[in-house]
């Protein structure tokens, strides 16, 4: 009985040993992820030669200079599982193979992601990795996948946790480094257990085509960007370098307006959200290059500290947002989201900063910062005057604070 007892607990032992190997990869993101995804433009209208074409626009954009390296196809790549239940590519779709399109967005410098679900099939009616979580993470290694994008469609029965654990395992246990986003809507509250899962996991349902609205799907919503910025609130603790509320995929130059496109972008970075363009970069107007390339605000998003803002007041449909960053800086990012202008007239004297997350402290009235107006890159004074704009309906002014002197 005791050999019995021994040799129990030596297998045990031996469980537990393998198990402390099967984490995520770390360091992957250390800052949020900055890619490109196919869904929100293209739907299931995927293909080897678009997948190629926007790789190329990538770097063409100054995408790729800005920071971008993720290029993500969505749902509907796939093909049928082969007869010992391995994954394919459609070949219809992707004649070359993945391998060789992964190669292909090597060779740009970039990396390729893909998706794929917990359940049995995908949202789009694909095969799901169900049952197959680790010969598709075997599959994913060998063509060369860097990130997946995992849904939640057709998950009857299963417990979110333990799924999205079986496919962290799987892709540790194929030993190829691979940015793990989930994609859970935040229906299971991954923020209290995704930590050491992946490396973002998504808050709400998804976003829609509209800034300030909500889209009835009758059992399901998509919600507008400001909707997915009120259904924040109470997650900043829970985010910091390699794990990120991820608040979707960006709609920027899919239909808003400037303002709104601007807006958007702004409060993403703020929130250290993953930025994740969902537009058409082969064919995006100067002004939509110019927001989505725009490298003092994807600084915001991008800043090692890894502290998301808060709301430090709101009144008549004005919001104004602080964010601490690095080396003491912060940056207040006021949000109008009326469809009209408002003047607003911020005293520094009257603001006091406290944030339990960092730890940091400010009285910008007190201690001198220097404003420079983060879209444009001008100075703007300092706080020992008022800060005096209007700001347009739908749209931000976003000013850095700063107390060591720049460069001007």
């Amino acid at each position: 009985m005791k050999k019995v007892t021994v040799v129990a607990v030596a297998l045990l032992a031996a469980l537990f040993a393998s198990n402390a190997f099967a984490q995520k990869f770390d360091g992957l993101a250390k800052t949020p992820q900055l890619g490109w995804n196919s869904w929100n433009k293209f739907g299931c209208n995927v293909s080897e030669q678009m997948i190629r074409e926007t790789a190329d626009a990538m770097v063409s954009t100054g995408m790729k200079d800005a920071g971008y390296q993720y290029v993500n196809i969505d749902d509907c790549w796939h093909g049928e599982r082969d007869a010992r239940g391995f994954i394919t590519a459609n070949k219809e779709r992707f004649p070359s193979g993945m391998k060789a399109l992964a190669d292909y967005v090597h060779s740009k410098g970039l990396k390729l992601g893909l998706y794929s679900d917990a359940g049995a099939k995908t949202c789009g009616g694909r095969p799901g990795s169900r049952g197959h979580e680790y010969q598709d993470a075997l599959t994913y290694a060998e063509w060369g996948i860097d990130y997946l994008k995992y849904d939640w469609c057709e998950t009857k029965g299963l417990n979110a946790e333990g799924s999205y654990t079986t496919m962290r395992d799987a892709l540790r246990a194929a030993g190829r480094p691979v940015l793990f986003s989930l994609c859970e809507w935040g229906d299971n509250k991954p923020w209290n257990w995704a930590k050491d899962v992946g490396h973002s996991w998504r808050t709400t349902g998804d976003i829609t085509l509209c800034f300030d609205c909500i889209e009835n799907h009758g059992t399901w919503k998509s919600w507008g960007v400001t909707y997915i910025l009120d259904k924040q609130e109470g997650l900043r603790q829970y985010a910091g370098p390699d794990h990120w509320n991820d608040m979707d995929t960006l709609e920027v130059g899919n239909g808003m307006s400037e303002n709104e496109d601007r807006a958007h972008f702004t409060i993403w970075a703020m929130m250290n959200s993953p930025l994740i363009a969902g537009n058409d970069l082969r064919n995006m107007s100067k002004e939509t290059t110019a927001i989505l390339t725009n490298k003092s605000v994807i600084a915001l998003d991008q800043d090692p500290l890894g502290v998301q803002a808060f709301r430090y007041s709101a009144n008549d449909g004005v919001e104004y947002w602080f964010k601490p960053l690095a080396e003491g800086d912060w940056a207040l990012m006021i949000l109008n989201r009326n469809k009209t202008p408002r003047a607003v007239n911020l005293d520094w004297k009257t603001v006091s900063l406290k944030d339990d997350v960092s730890g940091m402290v400010a009285a910008p009235g007190v201690t001198r910062f220097e404003l420079r107006e983060v879209w444009s890159g001008r100075f703007a004074s300092n706080t020992t005057l008022p800060l005096v704009r209007t700001v347009p309906g739908h749209d931000v002014l976003v000013v850095r604070l700063s107390r060591k002197p720049r460069v001007r």
